[in-house]
């Protein structure tokens, strides 16, 4: 049983069709009573006993078999047929007519669009062909709308629609309120998805909810970039931390990275502590070297964004907190790992660990890439040899690229700004930057050049006045 299915059956939205026994054509109860009545009031002769004969059998018949069962088109057709008989054989009587016409009016309202004008044709011709059977073998009959036979046919008819009309309106009301009922379990149902989904990634759930493909334990071999990234020196800093500093300033990272990793088409694999896994390539690939390039841009973003999240924990009296990031291109295996009650989707491979040991050997602010991953990008980023690692798990020295940050080679043309020296920093985000804040922020940097230049001044007048010599 499906994930989806669990769902429906614990909110009770699986469609179960209970039909119980009911009588969903009235009508043939009372074509037996006309049938009845017209014998009796003709003293049984022979044509009404054979009206009885013709009426009685196949009304019991329909009475019996959609006892259980719900109603058709060819079983609506042959009571129409019935009805039609009757009032063609009757010769057009007008209170059985209107009586039995209207048991046939509510028959068509019943039947579904496309049915309706086959019913009525076919209520037309048949008592047309009746009334002229009757008239050729009985000729002219004595007024049908004297007796009782005209009111308890009437009678009977408006009970029996008066009925059908009261069950419909309470399956109305039924279905309206199971409809409501459906509707508050569909809605909790979907929230209950909603929250689930925020611990799978986007690109594994969506095809599920979509298509409601079959989820089990399978995987295959796959080209894939993976990154890993953490922050530096986040463990020591968390031990001089209190735990509200220390979950505030890893969800702010982890928001942020997360963010820019669904902008580029990540698949979001885990956070690990400080850390975070991404790859590229499944369940959708936009190509090797087109993944190896998105999720080197991903990591120059972080990179970037980085810089801003420092500035701002900067403010706050929490200094030195760095990005550093590993990233390799191979073959792994991806897929559904696990067992049938539990799995995740992650990645297993030689790849993803030279991804990680490459992210542990980088420094603050680098991006180290291994050698596959540099042959996919080197065209399109700047990139400086960062030397032979000797690497966790690997036997050989593994050859690592940094890359440059693009705005570093165009400082002319650079989107950003970030110098730091004791007691000064600055950070200049020109992409985040309006129009309407570049006057403010000239006005800022003038007002710290007037404080510096006085700073400046009084320090050479305090140094000239050491200077001189004592009387």
């Amino acid at each position: 049983m499906s994930f989806f299915s669990r769902l429906m059956d614990i909110y009770g939205l699986n469609a179960r069709d209970h039909n119980d026994g009911r009588f969903d054509y009235p009508e043939a109860f009372v074509l037996i009573i006309t049938a009845i009545l017209s014998a009796l009031q003709l003293e049984f002769n022979p044509s009404s006993m054979a009206r009885l004969m013709i009426f009685i059998l196949p009304s019991l018949m329909i009475l019996v078999y959609n006892y259980r069962r719900a109603p058709s088109f060819w079983t609506s057709n042959i009571m129409v047929v019935l009805l039609a008989t009757m009032i063609g054989l009757l010769q057009f009587c007008s209170i059985i007519s209107l009586s039995l016409g209207m048991l046939i009016g509510y028959r068509v309202i019943v039947s579904v669009d496309e049915d309706r004008i086959k019913l009525i044709t076919t209520a037309i011709i048949t008592s047309f062909i009746f009334y002229y059977v009757s008239v050729t073998l009985n000729g002219s009959t004595s007024d049908c709308n004297e007796g009782f036979l005209p009111p308890a046919v009437l009678f009977i008819s408006i009970i029996t629609i008066l009925w059908q009309f009261w069950k419909v309106h309470r399956n109305f009301l039924n279905y309206f309120q199971a409809s409501s009922q459906s509707r508050e379990r569909i809605t909790t149902m979907v929230s209950v998805i909603n929250k689930l989904t925020r611990f799978i990634p986007l690109q594994i759930w969506q095809p599920i909810v979509k298509k409601d493909s079959p989820v089990a334990i399978s995987n295959k071999r796959a080209k894939l970039t993976i990154m890993f990234s953490d922050i530096v020196g986040f463990t020591q800093l968390s031990e001089s931390l209190s735990a509200d500093n220390l979950s505030e300033i890893l969800n702010t990272y982890m928001q942020s990275m997360t963010i820019i990793a669904n902008r580029h088409g990540a698949v979001l694999d885990k956070f690990i502590g400080d850390g975070m896994v991404c790859f590229f390539g499944e369940p959708s690939s936009r190509g090797v070297r087109q993944d190896a390039l998105d999720c080197v841009a991903m990591a120059i973003d972080m990179r970037r964004e980085m810089r801003s999240l420092r500035q701002k924990w900067r403010l706050m009296g929490f200094e030195g907190l760095y990005v550093r990031i590993g990233i390799s291109t191979g073959y792994c295996h991806v897929g559904n790992f696990g067992s049938s009650n539990r799995m995740s989707y992650t990645i297993i491979g030689k790849e993803a660990n030279l991804a990680s040991r490459l992210e542990t050997a980088a420094g603050k602010s680098e991006i180290l890439i291994s050698q596959a991953t540099y042959d996919y990008i080197c065209h399109d980023y700047d990139c400086q040899f960062a030397g032979t690692f000797t690497l966790k798990g690997f036997d050989d020295k593994v050859a690592a690229w940094q890359v440059l940050d693009p705005d570093v080679s165009r400082s002319d043309s650079s989107k950003w700004m970030d110098h730091t020296l004791p007691g000064f920093n600055l950070h200049l985000n020109f992409k985040d930057m309006k129009n309407y804040d570049y006057q403010e922020i000239k006005n800022r940097l003038n007002f710290a050049l007037e404080r510096l230049e006085k700073e400046q001044h009084s320090v050479i007048a305090d140094d000239d006045h050491n200077d001189e010599p004592a009387s």
